[in-house]
């Protein structure tokens, strides 16, 4: 059983992990723990099943006892703890009890830690999160190669969707601008700055994707001036969502859940990153370097000002705004272009 509870992205980086542990043991049967919201994750992989948590509900505090028992009643031999936090620690450690095999994920903190304290010095790629999923499987005995990673097919279109897309032959750019943190965004005026650009050339339809009521009605301000864009948040299930960034050309995001999504599928994601840095294991799995458009270290030399864009100093709050519109569009189109 595989335990990783929250957030969108960190759940949306095991599923690379699993498609390679599944492909390199096919006997192997697994059981993925998780919030029910993340299930349709998992379709298509070949024996995963999926044990919804209700941890604000049926299974909050001593409820995770439940489910550890409803957990151990499946027949489950080993747990890997890929998140390693109170609620799956108490699982882990009373499946532990009950005398099964388990091995919980190695995060890193000290090494993280030390790269937040880096005050300019020069810094280093730190083991990615995707490898430290792989680690835990290591600890249980399935040693397995992120390199022989195969991305899966895209997923069907629905008429809705091919509706949206139209019959035109553009490329296909999601644009995901929203992060937990202000400290972590583009600024929107310049985003507008990188749609406009994009959308003159004829040559893309431009999908932007958010969430809630406040980001809603952002997108519906982002969208209106162009003809090549439309705003999907509010317009699609969550199937429908995953469906269509299955089948982008391009994933433009912030550091982010919806770049881990469109890096699952295997679609190229440009990410952005502010106050973060990918060096701290998160960025978007199989992305390569140079589609990592960083802040200016030798202006900011306190970046990563933290592992989750949660704390910055005074002035670091938008070294976003000094990335010119103009170097982004030329990464899409030239990743567009191969």
């Amino acid at each position: 059983m595989v335990i990783r509870l929250s957030a969108m992205g960190d759940v949306a980086m095991t599923v690379p992990v699993l498609q390679v542990l599944t492909q390199t043991y096919p006997e192997l049967k697994v059981t993925v723990l998780s919030r029910p919201f993340f299930k349709p994750f998992f379709e298509g992989i070949p024996n995963l099943d999926f044990l919804e948590a209700d941890v604000y509900g049926e299974h909050k505090r001593f409820g995770l006892i439940n489910l550890a028992n409803e957990a151990k009643e499946l027949g489950i031999d080993a747990i890997a703890d890929l998140h390693n936090v109170i609620r799956s620690k108490i699982i882990t450690k009373y499946l532990k009890f009950k005398g099964l095999e388990t091995a919980t994920i190695d995060k890193g903190r000290a090494e993280k830690k030390a790269l937040i304290a880096s005050s300019g010095k020069t810094i280093s790629q730190l083991k990615t999160t995707h490898q430290r999923y792989a680690d835990v499987f290591e600890k249980l005995g399935f040693s397995i190669d992120l390199k022989q990673f195969v991305a899966p097919p895209r997923k069907r279109l629905t008429p809705k969707l091919n509706g949206l897309i139209g019959v035109e032959p553009k490329k296909l750019i999601g644009i995901a601008p929203f992060a937990a943190y202000q400290s972590k965004m583009y600024p929107l005026s310049l985003m507008a700055d990188v749609i406009r650009e994009l959308d003159r050339k004829d040559k893309y339809r431009i999908f932007l994707f958010g969430g809630g009521k406040k980001e809603i009605e952002l997108l519906k301000k982002l969208e209106n001036p162009f003809a090549n864009v439309t705003n999907v948040a509010g317009k699609l299930t969550f199937e429908e969502e995953l469906a269509l960034i299955s089948n982008l050309d391009l994933m433009l995001s912030m550091d982010s859940g919806n770049g881990h999504l469109a890096a699952m599928f295997g679609v190229p994601v440009v990410t952005l990153w502010g106050v973060t840095h990918p060096y701290a294991g998160f960025a978007p799995f199989n992305q390569p370097e140079n589609n990592q458009l960083v802040a200016d270290r030798k202006q900011y030399p306190l970046i990563p000002t933290s592992i989750y864009g949660n704390k910055f100093p005074k002035d670091y709050e938008n070294v976003m705004a000094m990335m010119a519109p103009s170097l982004i569009v030329k990464k899409i189109s030239s990743i567009l272009l191969r």
